[in-house]
């Protein structure tokens, strides 16, 4: 795997933009609000041990990056039987001003994989505000060979958005998922990772605005 990623832990960091930054605007969305926070609250599963993630909103509050620096599946080889699975659950408290809402217009995963011939992997997600039903996860695949960076984009319909409730306290649940299934070769390690060949690497999540 090609290391690089550095991330600190965030489990209770609160991380504040400054209102002083420009929001935002487009012709069919409501402009971002002048100030957002994000606190991690849990950090739960194989994909993302303790220390290994960070989270942090952009300067202008159109979206929120993940980064994780040990997330990999990985078969065949030496690996163990559970390595061929990683998953991670974030549970987000986004604390935004009243008079707003939000919902997750689209996500953007990278990666990295090396799968040999015949191998093959697997990228999942889904996210869903507490209390609520979560919506239908996205599978998207990857076959060998292959050996490089990837990146698959989630787009949801303006009319299928999921929005958090107005005035109500909901966290944001996020769910990934990395699987790896060996190749013709028994003996190739095979692998899948939120990681790229450079280290420079996030998982974007975009934010659509409206006004309650």
């Amino acid at each position: 795997m090609r290391k690089g990623v550095t991330a600190s832990a965030a489990c209770v960091a609160a991380l504040t933009m400054g209102a002083a930054m420009a929001p935002a605007a487009s012709a069919d969305a409501t402009a971002a609000p002048d100030r957002i926070t994000i606190e991690v609250q849990t950090v739960n599963g194989s994909g993302c041990p303790r220390g290994t993630t960070a989270v942090a909103p952009s300067p202008d509050r159109t979206a929120f990056t993940v980064t994780y620096s040990d997330y990999m599946a990985q078969a065949g080889g030496d690996s163990n039987p559970t390595d061929m699975r990683k998953n991670c659950q974030l549970n987000l408290n986004i604390h935004i001003p009243q008079g707003f809402t939000y919902a997750i217009a689209s996500a953007d995963y990278r990666g990295y994989a090396y799968l040999g011939k015949g191998a093959s992997a697997v990228e999942r997600a889904n996210y869903y505000f507490q209390g609520m039903s979560s919506t239908t996860p996205v599978t998207h695949n990857l076959r060998g060979s292959y050996d490089g960076n990837w990146q698959f984009t989630d787009r949801t319909p303006v009319a299928e958005l999921v929005w958090k409730p107005c005035g109500e306290e909901r966290n944001l649940n996020i769910n990934t998922e990395l699987r790896v299934y060996e190749g013709n070769d028994k003996d190739e390690t095979n692998f899948i990772a939120f990681d790229s060949a450079d280290g420079d690497v996030k998982t974007i999540y975009r934010f659509q605005w409206k006004k309650c």
